[in-house]
């Protein structure tokens, strides 16, 4: 249940829907089996599996948990190419012609759909948090290509949806380059962890360090050079440690073992479904405030316009 990566949202007057009639909504979009055809899907899915009974829908305490199912048929390139090629090597030879690029181009269509349901199919599940009290929305999405698409469902689910991505005052590759330079203006209980990117203003590409000492002379070193923090490792109070992205993304998340324990020793009945929702709303009160906290050091969030949301 705990989340591996943060992308995070900021919801402008959130459509009032009580939890009864977003379980139906959601339920009215639910993942289906791909056709013989199609080269991807997106629903949602229970995020308790089987186990949850069917319901789309877990609300604790003013947080919700959402998950959308996405499909995709794994049809390789080299495969189609190879057809491809062989096809229209027999029709030049039997014709004693070159195709033209209209031709082979059909010729690609009419073999990607001829391969399509012979391709393996490839599951992932995507889970969203929405704390309604916050009108924040994060999304469990190791790229913001896929986190957008989820949004993109939701927004077709409630029929309307103004939603930007989280933004702050300062932007996260000055606040990332000041803490690495200047440990004195590092917040009390922001840590840094061993791992940075670095990027130069010019074209000498980007810099990336593992399992190192941020504070020592090689990287203060680049720093004064004119490169700037475009990921660092960060441990917040000693409950959550994450890579801060430079558009605000949140990777590699790791929760506390203090966390997890409590978790662990919840009483659950062995009932699965339980265990689930008890991890669940002990990370989303965990993220809740942390993220608070980051906005914080952040210089608070940023006004962003309205006028281009989509509907």
């Amino acid at each position: 249940m705990w989340f591996k990566h943060l992308h995070l949202y900021r919801l402008h007057g959130a459509p009032e829907m009580p939890p009864e009639a977003l379980e139906q909504a959601l339920a009215d979009q639910a993942s289906q089996p791909l056709g013989g055809t199609q080269a991807r899907r997106l629903g949602w899915c229970a995020p308790a599996g089987r186990l949850g009974s069917g319901h789309y829908l877990h609300e604790l305490q003013g947080h919700r948990l959402l998950s959308a199912l996405r499909q995709e048929r794994l049809l390789p390139a080299s495969v189609v190419r190879e057809e491809v090629e062989e096809q229209v090597s027999d029709i030049e030879s039997r014709e004693g012609r070159k195709l033209t690029r209209k031709e082979k181009t059909a010729i690609k269509e009419q073999v990607t759909e001829t391969l399509l349901p012979q391709a393996f199919i490839r599951s992932q599940k995507i889970d969203l948090w929405w704390d309604t009290r916050r009108n924040l929305i994060g999304i469990n999405a190791s790229s913001r290509t896929r986190a957008e698409d989820v949004l993109d469902l939701l927004r077709e689910t409630l029929g309307s949806l103004k939603v930007t991505p989280l933004a702050t005052q300062a932007l996260p590759i000055r606040a990332m380059t000041t803490w690495l330079g200047d440990p004195e203006s590092r917040p009390s209980d922001l840590e840094l962890g061993d791992q940075v990117e670095l990027k130069a203003k010019g074209d000498d590409g980007v810099l990336r360090a593992r399992q190192v000492d941020l504070d020592s002379d090689e990287i203060q070193q680049l720093l004064a050079s004119g490169r700037q923090a475009s990921k660092l490792a960060v441990n917040l109070a000693g409950r959550l440690r994450f890579i801060l992205h430079d558009d605000l993304a949140l990777k590699s998340l790791r929760f506390s073992d203090a966390l997890i324990e409590e978790a662990d020793h919840a009483e659950d009945g062995d009932d699965a479904l339980v265990r689930l929702e008890t991890d669940f709303i002990l990370m989303a009160q965990a993220l809740s405030d942390d993220i608070t906290r980051l906005i914080e050091w952040l210089g608070g969030e940023a006004e962003t316009g309205r006028d281009s949301f989509p509907a």
